[in-house]
């Protein structure tokens, strides 16, 4: 939540990219934490690129340069931005991919869904589960749309928040989404809107459950 809120005021210009933030006592209670959770909020910016520290001298932004080459709007995205994003397209892409995707797209899904029905790894299911989604984007046939929710895989894919999903893919939650995603691609194949779009919506309030739970 640190770490989402300093973020959000960086995104925002509150501090100026190149300048120097507030003190850490300061920032500490402007945001009502101990300074050592602050700190630790700190360290995973810096690790992201989006500010600089230097020894005795505090933590600046980091410069234009630096923020837009080296750190895309991806990094600087936390879990509940990204939770809202998904919670807007997800639901959408369903009922798109239900009205265009070929039939070569939902061999694709269903090649997909095999593999996920292989693995036990953690990782390796995860990027099935993005692999789905992605492909599920593409069925839409809206190039505008699909460069969009891109953005939103590389925001799931940030190392930490990959991390935080291979803690969270459990063999019970395996075993549901197998079943959800068998369950969408039937909708796909029998072009029913409303179940697809509710399956996609279990889904984003599952993941929210788990979510809210590792918090």
């Amino acid at each position: 939540m640190v770490v989402d809120a300093l973020s959000a005021r960086l995104a925002a210009g509150e501090y100026p990219r190149g300048s120097r933030l507030p003190s850490e006592r300061q920032l500490a209670a402007s945001l009502q934490v101990a300074r050592n959770t602050l700190r630790e909020a700190l360290d995973i910016l810096e690790q992201r690129g989006l500010i600089t520290r230097r020894a005795g001298a505090g933590s600046y932004v980091a410069e234009p340069e630096h923020w837009d080459n080296a750190v895309p709007v991806a990094a600087a995205t936390g879990p509940l931005h990204l939770h809202v994003m998904r919670g807007i397209m997800e639901p959408e892409i369903a009922r798109l991919a239900v009205l265009h995707m070929s039939s070569a797209g939902i061999e694709a899904l269903a090649r997909i869904l095999d593999e996920m029905r292989a693995t036990s790894d953690p990782a390796q299911f995860t990027r099935c589960e993005e692999d789905f989604q992605q492909k599920l984007a593409e069925g839409t046939c809206n190039p505008l749309l699909v460069a969009c929710y891109n953005l939103v895989v590389k925001a799931r894919r940030q190392r930490h928040r990959a991390a935080m999903l291979r803690r969270l893919t459990t063999p019970e939650r395996m075993a549901y989404q197998r079943q959800v995603h068998a369950a969408l691609l039937n909708a796909l194949v029998g072009r029913d809107i409303a179940e697809a779009t509710e399956l996609v919506q279990q889904m984003l309030i599952e993941e929210q459950r788990l979510l809210m739970q590792e918090n």
